[in-house]
């Protein structure tokens, strides 16, 4: 023990005095430490150099220096008077520099058509079984349901209701193709709505009118109500079916207007023809005829009136 105290103090003796750590003065100057030196990655990071400003809350420019309360106005009149944000004592903008938009043209179209679909959701939660036992006849490939034809014929009140109905909207779709065909102005279409709707209910009548006295003269009264009830069956279908039509060619342009025309066009064509097959197949199981002859009965009652017609209005307004 005693030899390692010894050499221990000779070999401090003979090693001096040690500095921990080197000067890091060069040429008498102290070099800055390294970890006080900004970092170059945060002097690039624009967003830290951006200060936002926060609109929300910032002051009013001009304060206020106060004011005295006027015992004769109302203290929240004064207030408001006063408040630095809102200028409520300033004048008020006059309508001429305004920025009002306005709306005219369609307006009475607009609630005409919701007039429409207010009495068609009317009828639907009035007669609500009529509807269903209308669309399940429809749908049928026959008309051998006879308790469901039964059924519609002894409610005449929501029958009359869509015959109706399908005036209103077959007249406005006729107006709109006179319209979109350039045969009408504009200021007269509440006018030739009016003829149209007109015209319709005068065409049913009389061919109503006329089949029942036919059916009578030639003693065919049941093949004539098959007719008849077929022919105002389908009406009302398509009644129903040009509501959603009838809004869109009201407010709709460009290719949206010209897919609702054609879709109208091609569900009208389709019902129509379907008509024409159910009638067939009524009228063929209660008289013995020849196709020839109610091909001739179509030409001369269906289509001869629709091509006469139309050659009156373009002769009318050329």
């Amino acid at each position: 023990m005693n030899r390692f105290l010894i050499s221990f103090i000779i070999l401090l003796c003979c090693c001096g005095p040690v500095s921990a750590q080197a000067d890091t003065a060069v040429n008498g100057t102290l070099q800055a430490d390294s970890l006080h030196v900004r970092d170059a990655a945060l002097l690039r990071d624009s967003l830290l150099a951006i200060r936002m400003a926060d609109s929300f809350s910032r002051k009013p420019i001009e304060k206020d220096t106060g004011w005295q309360v006027d015992p004769s106005v109302p203290l929240y009149r004064q207030v408001m008077q006063h408040h630095p944000y809102f200028g409520f004592a300033g004048n008020p903008l006059s309508p001429e520099t305004g920025n009002l938009k306005r709306f005219e043209g369609k307006e009475l179209l607009f609630y005409f058509l919701l007039f429409l679909l207010l009495v068609f959701a009317f009828f639907r939660m009035a007669f609500p079984k009529y509807f269903s036992d209308l669309l399940r006849l429809f749908f049928r490939t026959t008309l051998k349901q006879r308790q469901i034809r039964e059924q519609l014929m002894q409610t005449p009140l929501p029958s009359l209701l869509l015959n109706g109905f399908f005036v209103l909207t077959g007249g406005l779709y006729i107006d709109f193709m006179l319209l979109h065909f350039h045969l009408i102005e504009k200021p007269v279409f509440w006018l030739f709505f009016l003829y149209c709707a007109a015209g319709l209910s005068v065409t049913y009548f009389v061919k109503f009118t006329g089949l029942k006295i036919l059916g009578w003269i030639f003693n065919l009264q049941e093949a004539a109500d098959s007719y008849i009830f077929i022919v105002f069956i389908i009406n009302k279908v398509i009644g129903v079916f040009l509501l959603p039509l009838l809004i869109m060619l009201a407010f709709m342009q460009g290719n949206g207007y010209q897919a609702a025309l054609v879709l109208s066009w091609t569900g009208i064509g389709i019902l129509l023809l379907y008509r024409f097959v159910l009638t067939y197949s009524a009228v063929r199981n209660q008289v013995k005829f020849n196709p020839f002859h109610f091909f001739l009965y179509l030409c001369a009652f269906e289509i001869a009136p629709l091509l006469l017609i139309y050659k009156v209005l373009l002769v009318f307004f050329q």
